[in-house]
């Protein structure tokens, strides 16, 4: 049980001080195990020591030619780094980032097929220095580019990891470029303005230094009992989940729309467990006041002058939905980083959860690795219930326990991803709430299960999730293991229908034969069966 607050020190000033007791008792394992999670408070001021170092780097392997930049992450930090490549800013001349947060064979054949090693640059980030996708990335890559620069390939490669990990060995075995040593004490999903964040931005040309200047102006406004912008937004966030209005709708103008996704995973793995959570709902087409549901709240964010945004926050409360609204800048990322990593540790407290941990995202690794073990030995998956053919393609579903009011559904998208992929999910969205008022995300696997995959499990029992998956066109080996690309995904997939049928979850699969003609159809279909 945490512990009252201590007079004269808000509840922000409290978590800023690195209070553990706002979540547990002193003493207990749970308070030892956040002690080891809130070096994030300190990020701003700490990092600027590195600031000299990582701009050095960054201005070394830049001047050395290697502008073709490609990350090898999962989780929140590969979210921050692309929310900084895609959100327009002023920046210097600088390298071209790539995101591989996948085990897609397609995306991982595109750029084995269009990469130039003697520009390439390798970003091998991993905080357990273990995480089974960015491990077989590296292997992959590390096997391409020693076979082109048998001499020089180790200069192509940067690691990012905590201290001791077997990455931090392994880069310093091979002869890596650059290794950056994280502080321990910072996860990965509150990572954003540690080396984690700013490697990649320095990389690409952005101003690190005004990164952190922007998030050290906002904890100080939250370390304050007045104005204060994280302890506002958390306490919105928390009372309106609390009082059953969980989905929370966030509106972003085009310019800042990037920073959503980055958003969804802090809240929903930070606040998903225990029955209870916040789900962001991002890149939901936007629709009338009237077609939303009693189980929403509004954070609309503005920049420029927000008229627009203005009108749609009046219409929302004209008909009885609650708005938090923040207006801000591009330039002013950095704070966002902060304001929200506050807002959802304040959101954490006030519906009781430990938002430092993830409990129900272990499960799903350890069934996909019983799923790859199970295929080492038998050359096929265990799949039950078995796959029955519908409609041309293969369907199972598992039934949990009904749904009660506030019902959400969850697409799982495993299949590669095309260039009309987008279009097919929107309109698929808008027409589920329109028809019955449904709130839906929309995840890629596996990135999601570094994600929303947490609350999926562990958040309240009233999400639908329809799991739409295919067999890849090639087969890449992952050097040094038994299994491929495909094979690793294809067991991701099937990991989390079984954790998802273990948490009681309903569930319908679908496995298409021939995605590049089914998916749409699929999709409909999927959708339509839910009432």
């Amino acid at each position: 049980m945490a512990v009252p607050a201590k007079r004269g020190l808000s509840l922000t000033g409290r978590i800023l001080s690195r209070d553990a007791t706002v979540f547990a008792s002193p003493g207990t394992e749970a308070w030892a195990s956040v002690t080891t999670r809130l070096g994030w408070v300190d990020a701003p001021t700490a990092m600027a020591s590195r600031v000299a170092d990582v701009e050095a780097f960054a201005a070394g392997a830049l001047q050395s030619g290697l502008t073709d930049l490609y990350l090898l992450w999962m989780g929140g930090s590969s979210l921050c780094a692309e929310v900084l490549r895609d959100v327009p800013m002023a920046r210097r001349p600088g390298g071209n980032l790539t995101v591989l947060d996948t085990t897609d064979e397609r995306a991982v054949q595109a750029v084995t097929t269009n990469l130039v090693p003697e520009r390439s640059l390798f970003i091998v980030a991993s905080k357990s220095g273990s995480t089974i996708e960015v491990s077989s990335l590296e292997r992959h890559f590390w096997s391409v580019m020693s076979a082109a620069l048998p001499t020089s390939a180790g200069r192509h490669f940067v690691a990012i990891t905590d201290p001791d990990t077997a990455l931090a060995v392994r880069a310093g075995r091979l002869g890596y470029r650059q290794t950056f040593l994280n502080p321990a004490d910072i996860g990965g999903r509150f990572s954003a303005l540690s080396l984690f964040g700013l490697v990649p931005a320095a990389l690409m040309g952005l101003d690190v230094r005004a990164l952190l200047a922007s998030g050290e102006k906002i904890a100080e406004q939250c370390r304050t009992e007045g104005d204060n912008p994280g302890l506002a937004l958390g306490t919105f966030m928390g009372k309106q989940a609390a009082s059953g209005r969980d989905k929370l709708t966030l509106l972003l103008p085009p310019a800042l729309e990037p920073l959503g996704v980055w958003i969804e995973q802090l809240v929903a793995e930070s606040t998903g467990k225990n029955g209870r959570g916040v789900l962001p709902v991002v890149g939901e087409p936007a629709g009338l006041a009237t077609e939303y549901g009693r189980d929403r709240a509004f954070v609309i964010v503005t920049s420029a002058d927000g008229t627009d945004a203005a009108a749609t926050g009046n219409s929302l409360e004209a008909a009885g939905h609650p708005v938090f609204r923040i207006k801000t800048t591009a330039a002013a990322l950095g704070g966002e980083f902060l304001r929200w990593e506050v807002a959802t540790v304040v959101a954490g407290a006030v519906l009781g959860v430990n938002p430092f941990d993830e409990p129900n995202v272990k499960d799903a690794k350890e069934r996909t690795q019983r799923q790859l073990d199970t295929f080492t030995a038998r050359g096929m998956f265990h799949v039950a219930p078995p796959l029955a053919k519908v409609g041309g393609r293969g369907r199972r579903e598992h039934r949990g326990a009904a749904p009660a009011g506030g019902r959400y559904v969850a697409i799982l998208d495993y299949v590669s991803a095309d260039a009309t992929r987008g279009a097919t999910i929107d309109r698929g969205r808008r027409e589920l709430r329109q028809r019955t008022g449904l709130a839906s995300t929309y995840g890629v696997g596996p990135r999601y299960l570094h994600s929303t995959g947490q609350y999926h499990k562990g958040g309240p029992n009233t999400g639908m999730f329809l799991l739409i998956t295919a067999t890849d066109a090639t087969t890449t080996p992952v050097p040094g293991e038994p299994y491929s690309f495909r094979t690793l995904k294809e067991a991701q997939a099937l990991g989390d229908f079984e954790a998802l049928v273990a948490a009681g979850r309903t569930v319908i699969h679908y496995h298409l034969d021939d995605p590049a003609a089914d998916f749409d159809a699929a999709i409909d279909a999927a959708l339509k069966e839910i009432r």
